[in-house]
């Protein structure tokens, strides 16, 4: 009786924990631990920190978003900036990951469930190097955060004594390669504005983690003849990356040339336009007062941020695949094509379905995310007193849902109602996407009823 009743609790929770289920649990039971970390008096000794403003914390560093109701380098004390850094390094490669490293290491299999967590996270088709593959995920990500804490330590050691040097370039490396923005200094990198070497690690830390691990392993693999040629989703990702910051950087510049880099060195501007292009895909370090930026330039963020990164990689976003395959479908349909063409292949159209869901689904929850924050504030202002705020939650909300942490000053204002809901627009950002993309992918055992067709006018 108790043997009988065991297998069908066992088998209920088989059938209840799918791999989608497990993904989205795994990364709440580490916001849920590394918020209780917080709350200890070592993380933040002058004050312990509240538990919304923990849990807020905890879920800002998983989801590598880099939004912040504390200041990480004079709240938090060194060991609460370690459970921080390490809460971004396992946000940005997955618990999932890790735990199959550790089996795999430890000569134990993994379940069918964890294999196809880790491959629909890393990857755009099954494959059999799965194995090799992760191995690869995990040592290009350690090598690159060295060289980049290697780069950093370079430069911050004329500034500060060797050891605080090496702690703050390892923490910006982790932070910028897993898109976290997570940043020891209260004003971000503003002070670095116009240095060269701060700026192209940093950027190039930031790229390299927000392309995908896959394209990662594609480039190197061809670099080294391994294989012959990218695969389409490679190529689309190289190609709308480029576009999206060249042409950021140049929109930045003429946004504003007049305006907030007018009277600093021709180097700085340079700069601070291509960086501010590279950090709203996922980033969330700034080199300007982002309060300060033009109209024009907060909507050309917002654009950058709700596209964020590229899948498989350490941002958010619907990611540039997504943004891409719109944009295609729009063109072929003005052509006159019913298919979606790209380099002489034809993509499916359950994936244009997927994406459009994604972008649809990606749009109502920051509207409603929005929503929210309007109505809980602005107190009993006068709409002509309080308009400004609708710009400054909306930046808010694409920036939570983007996984980026670019904010005008709006974060530490919020009342605790409204960080719970950037907390759970952080949480959807972060695993929502991908957890629509698997729900959508997997068979349902049928297509479903079809009915006799009948025509609607749109458009």
């Amino acid at each position: 009786m108790t043997s009988s009743f065991w297998l069908r609790v066992k088998l209920a929770l088989l059938r209840f924990l799918s791999p989608t289920r497990i993904f989205i649990l795994s990364f709440a039971g580490v916001i849920l631990t590394g918020a209780i970390l917080l709350q200890f008096p070592f993380s933040a000794p002058r004050e312990p920190l509240r538990f919304v403003d923990a849990l807020f914390t905890s879920t800002s560093a998983v989801c590598v978003t880099g939004l912040i109701v504390v200041d990480t380098g004079k709240d938090l004390s060194t060991m609460g900036q370690v459970v921080t850094l390490l809460l971004i390094q396992i946000g940005g490669l997955g618990i999932i990951t890790f735990s199959t490293v550790f089996f795999v290491l430890m000569g134990r299999g993994i379940s069918f469930k964890g294999r196809e967590i880790v491959q629909s996270t890393f990857l755009h088709t099954p494959t059999r190097n799965f194995f090799v593959i992760l191995k690869s995920v995990l040592w290009f990500t350690f090598i690159t955060e060295a060289l980049g804490t290697l780069f950093l330590l370079a430069r911050f050691s004329f500034d500060l004594p060797i050891g605080a040097a090496l702690y703050q370039a390892l923490f910006h490396a982790i932070s910028a390669f897993n898109n976290a923005g997570f940043s020891l200094f209260s004003d971000s990198l503003v002070g670095y504005q116009g240095d060269l070497i701060i700026n192209l690690t940093m950027m190039g830390l930031i790229v390299h983690g927000s392309i995908g691990f896959i394209v990662q392993y594609e480039v190197l693999s061809r670099f080294k003849k391994v294989q012959k040629k990218l695969s389409i989703h490679s190529k689309m990702v190289l190609i709308t990356t480029a576009v999206l910051i060249l042409s950021g950087s140049i929109l930045f510049f003429i946004f504003e040339r007049n305006h907030l880099i007018k009277d600093v060195p021709v180097l700085n501007q340079i700069l601070a336009s291509l960086f501010q292009s590279v950090t709203p895909r996922t980033a969330g370090f700034n080199t300007v007062d982002i309060g300060s930026l033009t109209n024009a330039t907060l909507l050309l963020m917002l654009v950058l941020m709700f596209i964020g990164a590229s899948p498989g990689s350490t941002g958010g976003g619907v990611k540039t695949t997504s943004a891409a395959i719109l944009i295609l479908m729009v063109w072929n349909r003005l052509k006159g094509n019913e298919e979606v063409n790209l380099f002489n292949r034809t993509i499916p159209r359950e994936v244009i379905g997927r994406t459009i869901s994604i972008i649809i689904a990606s749009g109502f929850s920051v509207a409603l995310i929005t929503s929210l924050l309007l109505i809980l504030g602005g107190g009993n202002l006068l709409p002509s007193e309080s308009r400004h705020f609708f710009v400054e939650y909306l930046f808010e909300a694409v920036s939570a849902f983007g996984t980026v942490g670019l904010s005008m000053g709006a974060t530490s204002a919020l009342n605790d109602i409204q960080k719970l809901a950037i907390i759970l627009l952080m949480f959807t950002g972060r695993v929502g996407p991908l957890t629509l993309a698997f729900s959508l992918s997997r068979s349902t055992g049928g297509k479903g009823l079809t009915y006799a067709e009948e025509g609607v006018m749109v458009g």
